[in-house]
């Protein structure tokens, strides 16, 4: 039986048949801990535990603006860890969804200003489809960069759609200062606003929820659908869980990493995309607050399934509004999004071990 080794006098056992029902319980178990955590957090920094829990989880939720300010950051976390579930399940750690979203926001930016001539009647939804389809084949072809070097040269993906995500960001940034800078911007290193026939319908009226919430939701079920009742689906989960049963059953490692890197690459770009003609308005240097990032834990919160992640998208967005109400009525710094992520990633994490490993004392 495996064991691994902490220190003398401690170790861990694996269990011979670890429980299906705690696997899927795990997230709340860590959510748990992590509410528990965050309050011990507020009390180190001489807060009111129950003030500091109450505005971080919530305020947000005391109103259907809050409801819609949830749903506007669901939105881009949704898409990109469908995307990302897909990739995990199928063995393939791409960890630059932070950078195919900005490369999508780019094209997809980049199109809507080239037929936004500031009319107001230059856009319509065949204009917003060919922008939002133009945002998901930029993320499509900055996620084939890696899935080109895996497949020709094995190199790591996880590295190499990682360092893409900085040369991403320098690409937008060059952009912004340079082609699509407004003219008119006072030397600010952002686009023009897009007219509001180039924007996103808002899908809740009263609110900024846009039709982005309707975009993810729908990717979610497809994403599903894709996995559980497609043989491209099947033959990427074998592929994943069994290398060498997949191939000998027939399935090709390569069209897996293909298919399931570009998958997220589009999904990816169009949360992007959907960010710039959604709650921004414009391209600017900083589309993003971390969503691809933030995202790799949505997507391990949720289990690696399509719709589990919706549960912890949701998770992953109340933290976001959360950490920003806690700054403004609390004077918490702007980290505190972040603390509270990585407490859900680590108390998933320790969740999991004690679920697949019993703890033993060595004589």
């Amino acid at each position: 039986m495996a064991k691994l080794q902490l220190r003398r006098g401690l170790r861990l056992e694996a269990r011979a048949n670890p429980s299906t029902l705690m696997s899927w319980l795990s997230p709340l178990l860590a959510l748990a801990l992590t509410v528990l955590c965050g309050g011990l957090l507020f009390m180190t920094l001489g807060k009111n535990p129950v003030d500091g829990l109450s505005i971080f989880f919530l305020e947000p939720l005391t109103d259907l603006r809050g409801w819609s300010e949830v749903g506007i950051k669901v939105a881009p976390l949704l898409l990109i860890a469908v995307g990302l579930a897909i990739c995990f399940r199928a063995n393939v750690f791409n960890i630059g969804a932070e950078g195919q979203l900005v490369v999508g926001a780019a094209a997809g930016g980049a199109v809507a200003l080239y037929f936004d001539d500031g009319s107001g009647t230059s856009g319509g939804a065949a204009i917003i489809a060919l922008v939002l389809l133009a945002g998901m084949l930029g993320g499509m072809a900055w996620a084939a960069i890696t899935a080109f070097l895996r497949d020709r040269f094995n190199a790591n993906e996880i590295l190499v759609s990682l360092m893409l995500v900085y040369v991403g960001q320098l690409l937008l940034s060059f952009l912004v200062h340079g082609a699509l800078k407004d003219p008119e911007g006072f030397n600010f290193p952002q686009s023009k606003m897009f007219s509001d026939d180039f924007l996103l319908p808002i899908v809740l009226q009263g609110t900024r929820l846009h039709l982005g919430i309707v975009l993810a939701l729908a990717a979610a079920l497809a994403g599903w659908l894709f996995l559980s009742k497609s043989v491209a689906g099947y033959g990427i989960q074998v592929g994943g869980a069994a290398p060498l049963a997949a191939r000998y059953a027939g399935f090709s490692s390569r069209r897996s990493l293909w298919t399931s890197m570009l998958i997220c690459g589009a999904l990816a770009g169009l949360a992007g995309v959907s960010e710039v003609l959604g709650p921004i308005g414009q391209i600017t240097p900083s589309i993003s607050p971390g969503y691809g990032f933030a995202a790799i834990i949505v997507a391990f919160v949720g289990r690696l399934h399509p719709v589990g992640v919706i549960f912890s998208s949701f998770i992953m967005a109340l933290f976001y509004i959360g950490g920003e109400l806690s700054q403004s009525r609390l004077g918490m710094p702007n980290a505190i999004t972040g603390v509270f992520q990585g407490i859900l990633l680590f108390s998933l994490l320790a969740c999991d071990v004690l679920i697949n490993y019993k703890i033993r004392w060595s004589k």
